[in-house]
């Protein structure tokens, strides 16, 4: 599926109306299609049904479906606002996309709108004998699904939102963001090696870079005779006195590049998303690691699963895989700095955690371990930080025994031969 259609959908699944929408139209159709069935020739292969009993079952779903997508609406605002109060709001786009809530309530919206013009049209006489066993078997098939997706629902409904699910959650996406970075290193193009040179070009907007059309560089690139070097990659914020990129002609005879279907292929807004920025996946993680080590909510056991999640994401950049086959051999894009992740999450805990045992040892446990797993790079930022937050830990932890401990697992990793 090309990077911009997966784009569009994801963010179509943040929005609450589309799947309720769908769920309208589809109810809609199936009332239509009862009526269609009376236009066939088999009117007599089909048993009689009571007129009354389907405007019944009908009037129960109604009188339900109404009161059980209000109290699915309530719910899941609950979820959403628990999810701002006890992780971060970063997590609540993360949030609102869970597919299951989401078709739970369209399940629910499009029960009542399909009972409540299956009814009008019902009681209009609208339907003949095949119609009505048509709209008979319907009904049956939306009261079968709704009690399906309700027992489901409510299963998801109780953890949606909790500290636990939002953790996992945010991993997940990290994971999957961390992954496609590594199958793509430098967005589908080429190594930017050296210091940029060029025609230098910015945005007029200010905001962060959700996204770039790679492919759509790629074509003005090589219908004009220019190679672009990119100064940016999704998560930075953009301003209009930072480059975005540079442009360099091939030929002195190049043609000219439209600086507006340039600009057009940068994608700013005010949020940033997991989908091309892994780095925003591990703010999001600090975020919450923090918030658990606050002196207002003192809960270590959440810092420590915090860092649980970035060891097995860091142990995932790490792990060796085959990147896919260049496709845009006209653009150039930097690596994502394994530095800068590090120092996107790190410090954070590492400075909140300090004054906690329980979390500075794990601290120097998780730093061990990725400094053991044969990345050079990895072990040598890994031993730095895991320098920096002893420190941390020599200032904050009063209790002599305590610190003794600290020191030991520190040198358990990083004094060995």
């Amino acid at each position: 599926m090309p990077s911009q259609l997966q784009f569009f959908l994801a963010r179509l699944r943040e929005r609450l109306w589309v799947k309720p929408l769908l769920a309208c139209v589809l109810s809609v159709l199936g009332v239509l299609l009862a009526h269609v069935v009376d236009t066939m020739p088999f009117d007599w292969k089909v048993p009689e049904i009571a007129q009354g009993s389907v405007i019944d079952l009908l009037k129960i779903i109604a009188s339900s479906m109404l009161g059980v997508a209000t109290f699915a609406v309530a719910s899941m605002v609950a979820a959403y606002v628990s999810t701002g109060q006890s992780a971060t709001a970063r997590a609540f786009p993360l949030v609102v996309a869970d597919d299951v809530s989401q078709n739970a309530l369209s399940i629910f919206i499009g029960a009542f709108i399909f009972s409540i013009v299956a009814l009008s049209a019902s009681t209009n006489d609208y339907f003949g004998k095949a119609g009505r066993f048509t709209l008979f078997v319907l009904t049956l098939l939306v009261l079968a699904t709704v009690v399906l997706v309700f027992v489901r629902w409510v299963d998801s409904i109780a953890r949606l939102g909790r500290l636990g699910a939002v953790m996992a959650t945010v991993e997940e996406a990290t994971r999957q963001s961390i992954q496609r970075r590594r199958r793509h290193p430098h967005l589908g193009g080429m190594a930017a090696d050296g210091p940029p040179c060029g025609q230098a070009f910015r945005a007029t907007e200010s905001g962060y870079l959700q996204r770039i059309d790679m492919a759509a560089l790629q074509r003005l690139a090589t219908q004009g005779g220019w190679r672009i070097t990119l100064a940016v990659l999704p998560g930075a914020l953009i301003t209009p006195s930072r480059a975005l990129g540079y442009l360099r002609a091939d030929a002195p005879s190049a043609e000219p590049i439209d600086r507006q279907e340039l600009l057009k292929a940068f994608m700013i807004g005010p949020h940033r998303h997991f989908d091309d920025d892994p780095r925003f996946g591990l703010v999001v993680l600090a975020e919450i690691g923090g918030r658990a080590l606050s002196t207002g909510i003192n809960d270590p056991g959440t810092g420590i699963g915090v860092l649980g999640s970035l060891q097995r994401l860091f142990v995932q950049w790490s792990s060796p895989v085959e990147p896919d086959e260049i496709e845009c051999d006209r653009i150039e894009a930097p690596a994502l700095s394994l530095e800068e992740m590090f120092d996107d999450v790190l410090p954070a805990i590492a400075r909140d955690g300090a004054g906690t045992l329980e979390v500075a040892e794990r601290l120097q446990r998780v730093l061990g371990e990725l400094g053991a797993c044969g990345d050079p790079q990895m072990r040598i930022l890994a031993r730095r930080h895991a320098e920096l937050a002893l420190a941390r830990s020599v200032q904050a932890l009063t209790f002599g025994p305590d610190l003794a401990r600290l020191r030991r697992r520190h040198a358990d990793y990083w004094d060995s031969p």
